[in-house]
């Protein structure tokens, strides 16, 4: 038998989606074929301490299963680009543009991909102003309140007056210094897979977000049981189509690379689609609806993980 694979999967790290990025890594552990793969777990602490050091002699592939700042934004993708060492997903520029939600929505907007009303500010903007409701005066209630800078809906307020906004900022604030509003905006929330390199990627199916409330919170995507999305999901196919189309421009507006999940607000009664935002390392747990959307376009969850790991030997010409 051919000698296999060493694909080292990073895990945790100091984000707040640490928890999240364990459960993926988990899955990807126990879903990689050991005919072809054998996997080296990296356990980044929350301090952002490595347990070993990466090295050509320890892994041949590095699959970084980490989410938001540190692992999502092209740090630890710029890590490996110095040790020169082949990892899985999108690489520096398209992973710092993506996580952050002011980039990502200048990119978009830049490049004719329709994007939902907001505003932003700084730290330093909201604490010296002395009219609050100016920094958003050009949006309607209700809106949510965003850090620039994470996912997996942490950090992340729905707000309805000014008292809530308030709130909203200060717990925005705790994550980072750069706050996005939002308009709300009433619509099912649609999500599509990108899977592919630079030039030639593919979109999946879509699916559909089951909201149980007002948003998809950190509670209902990661701790309930219930059900999260249908896949695919119920559109006309004129939408679905747009849906796949948009999903390839806004992956390829960033430079994406290897995969991103695309969220988009599908407003029924216009007919309007937004694109909310692109994930360039989508979650990966057993619910993952990234995944969930691939098989249902005939691409099984360990063909997943082999077709990433084989795009990351493509592009370092290994």
């Amino acid at each position: 038998m051919a000698e296999r694979v060493r694909v080292a999967v990073l895990a945790g790290g100091p984000s707040a989606e640490h928890e999240v990025s364990l459960q993926s890594a988990q899955a990807v552990l126990e879903a990689l074929p050991r005919d072809l793969y054998e996997p080296v777990p990296v356990i980044i602490d929350r301090q952002g301490r490595w347990p070993v050091e990466l090295r050509r002699d320890l892994a041949d592939v590095v699959f970084p299963v980490l989410h938001g700042p540190f692992g999502e934004d092209g740090v630890v993708q710029g890590h490996l680009e110095t040790l020169g060492i082949p990892y899985v997903g999108c690489g520096v520029m398209a992973s710092a543009v993506a996580m952050n939600k002011v980039a990502m929505r200048r990119t978009f907007l830049a490049e004719d991909i329709p994007v939902t009303p907001h505003a932003w500010f700084t730290e330093h903007q909201w604490r010296t102003t002395t009219d609050h409701f100016d920094l958003v005066k050009s949006l309607d209630w209700p809106m949510y309140v965003k850090p620039a800078n994470l996912g997996s809906s942490i950090g992340i307020s729905r707000v309805t007056s000014m008292r809530e906004l308030r709130a909203g900022v200060e717990l925005a604030l705790t994550y980072d210094r750069v706050v996005v509003i939002e308009q709300g905006v009433t619509a099912r929330e649609i999500i599509c897979g990108v899977l592919g390199d630079h030039d030639t990627p593919d979109a999946s199916v879509p699916g559909e977000l089951i909201v149980p409330g007002d948003w998809l919170d950190y509670e209902a995507k990661y701790l309930s049981q219930a059900e999260i999305a249908t896949i695919p999901a119920e559109l006309p196919e004129r939408v679905a189509e747009d849906v796949r189309e948009l999903s390839l421009r806004a992956f390829r507006a960033i430079g994406g690379y290897g995969l991103s999940r695309v969220d988009f607000l599908h407003e029924e009664h216009t007919g309007r689609l937004y694109v909310l935002e692109i994930n360039t390392m989508p979650g990966f747990t057993a619910r993952s609806v990234y995944a969930r959307a691939w098989a249902a376009s005939g691409v099984p969850y360990p063909d997943l993980l082999r077709r990433l790991i084989d795009l990351a030997f493509a592009r370092s010409g290994s």
